[in-house]
Formats: structure tokens, sequence, C-alpha cells
């Protein structure tokens, strides 16, 4: 539903030589997606699986089309294959609502940003294509069963239905518009999840999956795409029973029902059986491997490929990708992605249970931070890994630089470190430091290595299992100014 990061590295570059070329349409038969790309060997930006010219069917279609080398969708590209994407509703009134921009197209139809004229509110409104019914008219039939029943649930974890209607010749489901991105985009921009935070976004799907399963709703397409961050960085699952058709010409030979994103299918799926809350399970212990190597498990050229490769492949080990993966951890993996069903927890409620007791009293840094931040004034801040750098904007009008990050101790050991630069840790500086130092009730002066440099820092710790919000931002404020004051009086600069 949501745009490609343009600057992400495994996005098909164009080849020499191609310049002004127009895309070609790929077809990834893991993903289950079409791309655009202008490349001589072409790979799914998603997977890193080969591309191929297929499927003509429309139907198998779900996602924008996107284009490698701006990132931006095509609204009016004539690809190859013969195709032209059209939007007759951009920037058109439907019923009561303004279509403002176009969020994401596919075979299943298109999601836009739209304006609620009555309330006056945003949301993602989903838009099935006039194709669609006309093709699948069961489809219409289920997508109205499924938005009913998931306009039912409520929790923080799921994506709210707030209506489903028809306007014209449009039938539409609207949906709480959640402006973080997906996952999948998460992964783009940042590479793998540290594995406390891994395994907490994994927990909070669970949480909505098992939502959902208490009320009897069986999602059939649980992937990264279809799980949404809100702007605090909690998860929200969406598009429940709303599973694509896998590409007819190629479900011909592998069973003509089969229905979702191939490289999340479980084992019984490929076998033909329904779609259940185990097979839910196994999907989201195939996020959990991508969220924590940032691939998939398997790679495949055919559907045949990897039908053989998910029914009969070893789930390939995490921690030979992922060292800094716990026992426990790995563990748990194995036990979502298990190919029996009768081996992974039952449903979304034993999947949650399970992942709990994995995380145990260990926080998520990631969220602790952006709830301790997220309506701080004069603090802005980026994070890379497991590392966050914020600049705190003092009222005197410095600025002062403040780090956060876990210890490197044992995983059930570590401490939240917030330390703030002061200057460099030169000798004439020491016996100043020491002073000072002696003299400070909160944190400590300590020598650092800061982006290669040997530093005086003010620091602080806190255990990561009891640390709150509030004690973060505290510390992050009362750092930043003794670290300010000390390199003042050390140097008579602002520096840092």
């Amino acid at each position: 539903m949501f745009l490609m990061d343009p600057n992400r590295s495994d996005i098909p570059k164009k080849t020499p030589g191609t310049e002004g070329t127009e895309p070609t349409s790929g077809y990834c038969p893991g993903c289950n997606e079409r791309f655009a790309y202008v490349a001589a060997d072409p790979v799914c930006p998603q997977c890193g699986a080969p591309l191929e010219g297929g499927p003509s069917d429309p139907l198998a279609q779900t996602l924008l089309i996107r284009d490698p080398r701006a990132g931006r969708p095509l609204p009016r590209v004539h690809l190859k294959s013969g195709h032209a994407a059209t939007d007759p509703l951009l920037g058109q009134e439907l019923g009561v609502y303004h279509c403002e921009s176009l969020l994401g197209q596919g075979g299943m139809g298109r999601v836009y940003l739209a304006l609620h004229t009555a309330l006056e509110r945003y949301s993602a409104l989903k838009v099935l294509a006039p194709e669609r019914v006309s093709h699948d008219p069961d489809y219409l039939r289920r997508f109205q069963l499924e938005g009913r029943a998931a306009a039912a649930l409520n929790h923080p974890n799921v994506v709210t239905t707030h209506a489903i209607g028809q306007a014209d010749d449009y039938h539409y489901l609207e949906m709480e518009f959640v402006p973080g991105g997906s996952l999948q985009q998460y992964i783009h921009r940042h590479g793998p999840v540290e594995p406390v935070r891994a395994t907490a976004l994994v927990l909070h799907a669970a949480e909505g999956l098992a939502a959902a399963h208490r009320a009897g709703i069986i999602h059939r397409d649980l992937k990264l795409d279809n799980i949404l961050l809100d702007c605090s960085g909690q998860p929200k699952i969406a598009d429940f029973g709303l599973a694509k058709r896998v590409a007819a010409g190629k479900a011909a030979r592998l069973g003509e029902s089969l229905c979702g994103t191939p490289n999340y299918m479980a084992p019984e799926l490929w076998r033909g059986d329904p779609a259940s809350p185990t097979s839910d399970v196994y999907a989201l212990g195939i996020c959990y491997f991508v969220l924590l190597t940032g691939r998939s498990p398997y790679r495949a050229a055919s559907l045949t490929d990897l039908q053989h490769s998910v029914m009969n492949e070893p789930l390939p080990g995490v921690r030979t990708v992922r060292p800094e993966v716990t026992l426990e951890m790995a563990e748990c993996l194995d036990q979502l992605a298990a190919k029996s069903p009768t081996n992974r927890p039952r449903d979304g409620i034993e999947a949650a249970e399970l992942l709990r007791a994995v995380l145990g009293d260990l926080r998520d840094l990631h969220s602790l931070v952006t709830q301790a931040l997220k309506d701080a004034p004069g603090i802005e801040w980026t994070h890379r890994g497991t590392q966050f750098r914020l600049v705190v904007k003092l009222p005197d009008g410095r600025r002062q630089k403040v780090f956060i990050e876990p210890s490197h101790d044992a995983l059930r050991d570590r401490l939240v470190m917030i330390y703030s630069n002061c200057c460099p840790a030169q000798s004439d500086f020491y016996e100043r430091a020491l002073r000072l130092n002696a003299e400070m009730r909160h944190g400590a002066i300590a020598i650092r290595n800061v982006d290669g440099v040997a530093s005086f820092v003010v620091i602080d710790t806190y255990p990561r299992a009891t640390v709150d919000p509030e004690e973060i931002r505290k510390s992050v404020w009362e750092v930043a100014r003794r670290a300010d004051a000390i390199e003042k009086r050390l140097t008579g600069e602002d520096r840092n």
C-alpha cells in the first residue's frame, strides 16, 4: 500500500545505455507482485528473487507498480506488456470522500489518502477495481464479509476499519490511515532490526492477531507489507481476510485455490489445506525471520521451486546470519515457523504468550525513546541500528548532541546509556574534569570513544528492564545541560 524508499541500495539500478528507456513490468512469484524496473537482470526489490515476465492475470497484481529510479508511483506509464496505469478518481469526489493522493494500486484496486468531507478526517480508502468484481464476483462477497468482521475488531495493534460501502460503481473500504509506513518499508530504510526490537514488534503483531483469532477472523495474507507503523512506532495489522489469488497460470499445477503471498505461505497451504490460525502463525514467524535478517528465508525463481523449498528445506539458522539473536529467540522462531501445524502455537494467543516469555523483562528501546521524545520540544533525533542521536536545543541558544544506546553486556544485564560529548579528552583537561566529576550529583564524567575520538562525556545509565520514558526524557535534558556546562568551562566553546 505504501511507496518504496527511493534510496534503497537493493533496488535494481539503471544500467548504462538504458537512459530514457521505459520501465518494464516484472513479476516476482514469491511476493506475488509486479514491479517496474530498468535493468538487464532484474531482481525483486523486496526478496531478491529473479523477476519474470508474467503473469498477465490482473487479479494476481496487488500492489503499486513502482519506478525504481525515483521511488514514485507510475500514474501514466505505458509498460512493455501493453498495460497503462490511469487514475479516474485521483483528486475527485467519491461519495463523502475526496481522494487526495494515491497510496497504492494493483489488480485488487487502489488505496487513496482520502478526506471524509463530512467528518473532516483523513483515512486510507481502499477502492475495489470494477474489473476485479466482474472477474471474481465471489471476491466482492468476501470483501464485504471480511470488512464487516474487521470493523468489529478494536485493538491497538489492528488497523481500525471505519466503514464499508458503495458509491457510483465503486465498492470501498474506509480504514484508519497509519502514516508511519509498513515494516517492509522500515527494513528498506534501516536494514535488519535489532533483535529485542524485532521481538517486541512481532509480539505486538501477535497480540493484534490474537484479537482477530478470538473473533474468529483469519488474516490469510499476513506479511510485513500488511503490518504498518503508527507515529509512535507501534505496529498495526491491516487487510484482514483480503488475500490475493496466486498467479493463475502457475497455480494450475499447485492447486487453483492458492491465495496469499507465497514467501509467507505455510506448507499446508501449498498442499491445498484451508487457511487457519496456525497458518497465520507461520506467516508471523516468517515476518520475524525477515525482521531479524533483512531477507526472506527461501528464494526461488518459480512457484514450483519455492513450494519445494517451503515444504522440504529446513528454515535457515537465524543465528548464523545474526549471532546476537539469543537462543531463546531462535527457538521461538523455529516454533512459529515449524513445518507441521501441530508443532506451532495454535493461534495468535499462544504465539503472543510464547513471544512474551522470550522477551521477558526486556524493554524495546525504540518504543521507549519514541514515547519519551514524541512531545519533547527542542529535540531532534534520528537512529542508526541501536544508537539514537539527538540534538538538544538549550535555552541560551547553545546546542548539544546526546546519544542513547544499549550497553553490550549479556542481553538480560543490559543498561540504557544516555551520554553527551563535552570535548576531546586532552591531558590538560584531566585534573579539572576529575574535580567537576566530584561535584556532580547526577550522572558522571567518563572518557568514551565518540565518532572515533576519545572524548569526555557526561553519562547516565539505567537498567533496561525498569527504565521508563519519563526517566529517559529527564535524563536527556540533564545530561545535555551538564555536558554543555562542562564543555563551556573546559573549552569556552560550543562545539557539540
